[in-house]
């Protein structure tokens, strides 16, 4: 007769930990491809908005250049920010063969048209005359809702000893409304070495606000939105993107150096410090300054040395009166 070994005994306590470990296991790995899998969405949404035509082929037979109010369709500015320093990522948020590339910031008084954006609209030039080879030009990664004033230009545009100095649109580019044509537009670059200042401020229209939104996952294609009880949002523009030195996302420091000049109408004005700054983990250069009082927002202020390009390059004392839209 066979004997069996002793009894194991049976730990149903083992098991349901067991169960509920592989449970807990299974869902996160299902969380990480869905957020993975949302990450490359986001990322071709932004090569998507990339354009590499060497040519301009928009036309058209809008010639205006001013609008209604009186304002120009002009480049505010055009920043020399990165020295073949475009990361590896690059390749895939923005284009292919981006990486390694120089980075240029351009500003556009007005939002523009994507569909009218071609690399051959623009024409850099360096200092010995030299003409630059662009790649690509993107409005990422600052793609959110108002924010398609500022236009990337990746390419090889000089280097430390022979900077770009100039920017010309000239190509047809038009606003978004289609009313303005940007060709013959021009600007002198911002050398490399110089950090990024404020270009553009405006009072962001209500419609645009997207208060208590998230930011993506990802370091670009998407930042938060101001909290839900915001009274008024003002967006700063500037030169470039613009961090903590080190790379880190701004917080309460930045936040409390931000000044914004409001009118009270009878009562005069009133300096504030926004209660909350929005459009934050995009990686753009833009913030929203999340105000809780009403008012007309006239001024802006930042002082120098609190934030850098990716150049690591310190921010200069900066102010700019703010557009009411």
């Amino acid at each position: 007769m066979t004997q069996s070994g002793p009894a194991v005994p049976y730990n149903l306590e083992a098991d349901i930990l067991s169960f509920r470990f592989v449970s807990i296991l299974g869902l996160v790995l299902i969380g990480m491809i869905l957020v993975g899998c949302d990450n490359i969405r986001e990322a071709n949404r932004m090569s998507a908005m990339a354009d590499s035509t060497q040519q301009d082929t928009t036309i058209t037979a809008v010639t205006t250049t001013r609008d209604e109010n009186g304002r120009t369709a002009t480049l505010l500015s055009a920043f020399f920010g990165l020295d073949n320093g475009l990361p590896r990522a690059a390749n895939r948020g923005i284009c292919r063969g981006a990486a390694g590339q120089d980075g240029m910031p351009v500003i556009f008084s007005h939002e523009i048209d994507v569909d009218t954006l071609q690399a051959g609209d623009f024409r850099v030039v360096a200092e010995s005359g030299a003409v630059g080879e662009i790649l690509c030009v993107t409005p990422a990664p600052a793609a959110d809702i108002g924010e398609l004033r500022t236009i990337l230009l990746v390419g090889e545009y000089g280097s430390a000893e022979d900077q770009p100095v100039s920017v010309e649109i000239v190509g047809n580019l038009l606003s978004k409304d289609r009313q303005l044509n940007f060709i013959g537009a021009s600007a002198t670059v911002i050398a490399l070495e110089e950090g990024p200042a404020i270009e553009w401020s405006e009072v962001v229209p209500e419609s645009q606000w997207e208060l208590g939104k998230a930011a993506t996952s990802l370091p670009f294609g998407g930042g938060d939105g101001c909290p839900l009880d915001t009274k008024q949002v003002v967006r700063v523009t500037w030169a470039g993107g613009i961090t903590k030195p080190g790379g880190d996302e701004i917080d309460d420091v930045e936040r409390h150096a931000y000044r914004v000049t409001m009118s009270l109408g009878d009562e005069g004005e009133t300096e504030l410090v926004p209660f909350a700054i929005g459009d934050l983990g995009d990686g753009d250069n833009n913030h929203e300054l999340c105000l809780d009082r009403a008012g007309l927002p006239l001024r802006v202020s930042f002082p120098a040395g609190l934030l850098t390009d990716p150049r690591e390059d310190l921010n200069p004392d900066t102010r700019l009166e703010i557009t009411e839209n």
